[in-house]
This record gives C-alpha cells, sequence and structure tokens, in this order.
C-alpha cells in the first residue's frame, strides 16, 4: 500500500525537514497513528510531490519529517474539464469526489436550466465545499494536483469558456443519454483540452445542448446505460484515461 498524502505549503527537497502541524498533523498522529520511522508522503496540491521519513512526533497534532525524495509531476495531457451542472444537496460533493479521484484538472459548478439545486445567496459556500472535496479525494487517491474548483458560473460563461476551447483547439463533449457519437469515435490527436458537459438530474435542456453543438460541441453517449449525474464524469474520465495518454505511466 502507497504511503499516505498529507498537504503541505511547502514541499521539502530532499534531506530537508517538514512539519505537519494542525488538522493534517492531527490526521497523522491521532488518525493514521503514524509512528516513527514510518513512511509518508507530502504534497502542495500543485505537482510537488516529496517522500519521507518520520523523525519525531510532538503532541496529537504535530509530526516531524524528513525527504528522502522529491519530484515534480507535470499534469496529465490532454487537460480535462469538467462543467458539472448542480447535483442535488445529498450528490453534490460525490460529484467532485468521484471527478476528483478520476483525474479532472478543473471543475465548474454549473446552475443548469434544469439544476433542482440552486445556490443563489450561497455560491461561496458550494464553492467552498467543492474545494474540500476536491482536497480531500486528492489526497485519498494519492494525486500531486489537486483540481481546480471554479467560482459558480451562468449558461452564457459555460458557453463562452467552450467557445474559446473550441477555437483553440480542443474538444467539448456534452454528454447525453441521446447523443449520437459514442465518446471512442472523438479524435483526441493533439487535443490541448477536452470539456466534459454534464447535465443535471433532469437532463440538459434542448436549447443548452442546441446552443453547444452550434459552437462545435459533440453530443456523447458514453454507453448503453444512464447513468447518475454525479457519476457521469467519472465515467467519462475513465474513458478518456483509455483514449489517450492521461494514464501513460510518467
Amino acid at each position: 500500500m502507497s504511503p499516505p498524502l498529507f498537504w503541505v505549503d511547502e514541499v521539502p527537497r530532499a534531506g530537508a525537514e517538514v512539519t505537519l502541524t494542525g488538522a493534517e498533523g492531527r490526521h497523522a498522529v491521532t488518525v493514521t497513528r503514524l509512528t516513527t520511522g514510518e513512511t509518508l508522503t507530502v504534497g502542495d496540491g500543485r505537482g510537488s510531490i516529496a517522500h519521507c521519513e518520520v523523525t519525531a512526533i510532538t503532541g496529537k497534532d504535530t509530526l516531524i519529517a524528513r525527504a528522502h525524495t522529491f519530484a515534480f509531476t507535470d499534469p496529465p495531457w490532454p487537460r480535462v474539464t469538467v462543467v458539472q451542472a448542480l447535483p442535488k444537496s445529498e450528490r453534490s460533493e460525490l460529484a467532485v469526489d468521484l471527478a476528483t479521484e478520476a483525474g479532472a484538472d478543473r471543475i465548474v459548478p454549473w446552475q443548469a436550466a434544469r439544476c433542482v439545486a440552486r445556490w443563489a445567496g450561497k455560491a461561496d459556500k458550494g464553492v467552498a465545499k467543492w474545494c474540500a472535496a476536491a482536497s480531500a479525494a486528492a489526497k485519498q487517491s494519492r494525486r500531486a494536483w489537486i483540481p481546480e474548483i471554479t467560482p459558480l458560473a451562468t449558461t452564457t460563461e459555460v458557453r463562452a469558456r467552450c467557445s474559446d476551447v473550441i477555437a483553440a483547439g480542443g474538444v467539448v463533449a456534452v454528454l447525453h443519454e441521446e447523443g449520437a457519437t459514442p465518446i471512442r469515435e472523438l479524435s483526441f490527436t493533439d487535443t490541448p483540452e477536452v470539456v466534459l458537459v454534464i447535465g443535471p438530474e433532469g437532463g440538459l435542456d434542448d436549447t443548452e445542448i442546441a446552443d453547444l453543438t452550434a459552437l462545435g460541441a459533440t453530443s456523447v453517449i458514453l454507453g448503453p446505460e444512464v447513468l447518475r449525474t454525479s457519476t457521469a464524469a467519472a465515467v467519462a474520465l475513465g474513458a478518456l484515461g483509455a483514449l489517450t495518454d492521461r494514464w501513460a505511466v510518467r
């Protein structure tokens, strides 16, 4: 089993020490129960990772470790942005958790037309919860990068983002159960970015689909099953891992 990962502000180079305190230190000492001589990994969520050995534990929330190795991991290519229509409250953070574990680089919360959930007046709180979910999921999956969580987007903003990606040679895939194109038929050769547009529980509005496809997006289907909005991005990211070099060993 790989060593547990903890977040730090600055990742130490080989031979240097790092101190875990606060919530991360408490989790390492009292939850993971690390002891002197055991190994752990620390990262900054921005690509830097160090493999360390615990040298001392002081109190219930402080751990000192020495780095044996340091490495910087480039983000996978092509980059993948998930435009996620707001799921119902009980599945909102699950969608972020699964997309993060599956490798999303950026997640855009979207107030789509048929969203049951509404973030009006509480968007900052919703984004903060998604950021926390992304951080926890990246740690659990031993990712070097924590995906970016953007501010809540309107349909106009989603349209502009997709237009920019297409203009730059990227691919926008609108996941829809009546999509005409299987995702495996899309070409990702030399694609700098892929945008996955995920609708809410009630599905995408016909106007939203027509608007995005008019820009050059493709309405795609993943398979014969109808997926929940909270799981669709993770399944699509898995498909992209097999269809591109994103899962290549680096």
